[in-house]
């Protein structure tokens, strides 16, 4: 141990990095920023239920306030700090441009029951995202709702059972086949539009047994869930055959768009053969990750699909642009949320486009993946690649590097430990542990937005931490010893939570 770790400070705090504890233990419900006079005249409409006894809230000053939200924003790691490896979720530097633009007068004022006429120009922004949209995916349709990728799966999925139930096969196509190496949400998706989910396995090189895919299709197949580029970081070579059997057997082919970051601008997915798809505009169009925030998840429909697509639908009129807001009279399902989308994010997302150009989201599919090919290329020697190529290649990944921990376990080190060493390290994990099909992974996504030199300060400490985990594995086991909190038993937490703060019997 250090000798600065040896002598802990007095005061609680790491060099500049101030303690701060819960606001429950350091506020008061005495204490309060502001002083507001009894209200004068005031008469009583409770009937007797008013509040009888104190909150117990916990009060601070207003300049105890300002410090516990900037301590607490300092403990947190963001992409404006450093480099993010989080495989599969895409954390990319957002252009203050794009922030600049959402904070239009007109952008950001806006209030989705203002006059249609008040709000001309929003609706030109609206459908002019939704064009390229269309035209970068060569879809026919999109709806720009869904407020995250997960709810544009939802919108995908109801879209194909609407489709099902106008040919009369609602009840007879009922099994939506969703392959391993999919996301997470596309089972989970499937089930909540009331499909029966049934797997299918990968290939010892990461992508769809096509022979087992084969064997799964029939007549009570409702669609395909397929995530292209998978989480594996791999193309599905075979995608046109997967959709051509798909189709071939009466299904739909839903595809996964949150990994389109790696192709956007060199492969349209409606020339795949794709029905329907949601777009992450954080993860290809550099809108803000919504981390349970404003998320958007436009989905593209084919002409299948597009018929059905929700409401609302921006129509173009003499007298202007209109939302039409209601399903009479057209084929749409009904309405996702209860307006129309997320402003920011759709502002944002066409600034983005607008500034990159045709070449510059080329560009951008272009640099992810070198990126990623180069952290593949630089750390393999170190960590084995589970589907590395023959006689010691590797095939080449897409956006997102993929490893085990094999290389690890000799010493009785897992990912999990490596993990935690980074937070020592300054940076932020990679994803631990998924995708399943791969035991023990590390996925490691460095976008398009880092340079080589801070791509080749992380594969250096990559590299090094592998070789303390061999020489030194007890160093890892105890890792981290410089967050503001130690290791902690992440499986008893999430099993027995806790939930609401008490406050202890002697205070």
């Amino acid at each position: 141990m250090s000798e600065s770790l040896s002598h802990p400070s007095l005061s609680g705090n790491r060099g500049l990095l101030q303690a701060e504890g819960l606001i429950f233990e350091t506020g008061s419900p005495t204490r309060t920023g502001v002083d507001l006079p009894a209200p004068k005249g005031h008469k009583d409409r409770l009937g007797g239920l008013g509040r009888r006894a104190p909150l117990d809230l916990p009060g601070l000053s207003e300049p105890e306030t300002m410090r516990h939200y900037v301590r607490l924003s300092q403990r947190n790691y963001a992409i404006d700090l450093g480099l993010f490896p989080l495989g599969s979720c895409t954390m990319k530097h957002n252009p203050r441009l794009n922030e600049r633009v959402a904070r239009f007068e007109g952008f950001a004022d806006l209030h989705p029951l203002q006059p249609i006429a008040t709000v001309q120009g929003a609706l030109e922004l609206m459908d002019e995202l939704a064009h390229w949209l269309m035209e970068l995916t060569g879809m026919p349709a999109v709806a720009l709702s869904p407020k995250a990728g997960a709810h544009g799966e939802f919108c995908g999925m109801l879209a194909i059972k609407a489709a099902l139930a106008a040919r009369g096969e609602a009840h007879s196509r009922t099994r939506v086949l969703v392959p391993s190496s999919a996301h997470g949400t596309n089972p989970a998706t499937a089930i909540a539009a009331g499909f029966i989910v049934e797997e299918v396995p990968g290939s010892a090189d990461g992508r769809v047994d096509l022979e087992a895919f084969r064997a799964k299709l029939g007549p009570d197949v409702a669609a395909l869930m397929l995530t292209n580029p998978n989480t594996c970081g791999l193309f599905e070579r075979d995608v046109k055959t997967i959709a051509d059997l798909v189709h071939g057997a009466g299904g739909f082919f839903y595809c996964d768009g949150a990994n389109y970051n790696a192709i956007v601008g060199l492969v349209r997915p409606g020339d795949l053969g794709v029905d329907a798809m949601h777009i992450n505009l954080h993860k290809t169009f550099s809108t803000p990750h919504g981390g349970g925030g404003p998320g958007a998840g436009p989905t593209v429909l084919s002409a299948a699909l597009a018929p059905f697509a929700p409401v609302p639908h921006i129509v173009q009129r003499s007298e202007g642009r209109v939302l039409v807001e209601h399903q009479e009279g057209t084929s749409a399902y009904g309405r996702l949320c209860a307006f129309h989308g997320q402003m920011g994010m759709f502002t944002r997302a066409l600034a983005y486009m607008l500034s990159h150009g045709a070449d510059g989201l080329r560009q951008v599919a272009e640099d992810a993946v070198l990126n990623a090919n180069y952290l593949l290329a630089r750390l393999k020697p170190h960590f084995n690649a589970p589907f590395a190529g023959p006689a010691g290649t590797h095939w080449p990944c897409m956006h997102e590097a993929l490893f085990d921990d094999s290389t690890l376990r000799a010493a009785g080190v897992e990912t999990i430990d490596l993990a935690k060493a980074l937070l020592d390290e300054g940076y932020h994990p990679f994803t631990t542990y998924f995708p399943l099909v791969v035991h023990g992974a590390m996925l490691i996504e460095p976008t398009e937005t880092e340079p080589k030199r801070e791509l080749d300060r992380f594969c250096e400490v990559m590299i090094a931490l592998g070789e303390r985990a061999n020489a030194d594995p007890a160093a890892l086991k105890a890792a981290p010893l410089l967050a503001p909190v130690r290791r902690l038993d992440e499986t008893r937490a999430a099993r027995t939570p806790v939930l609401r703060w008490r406050k202890p019997a002697d205070a």
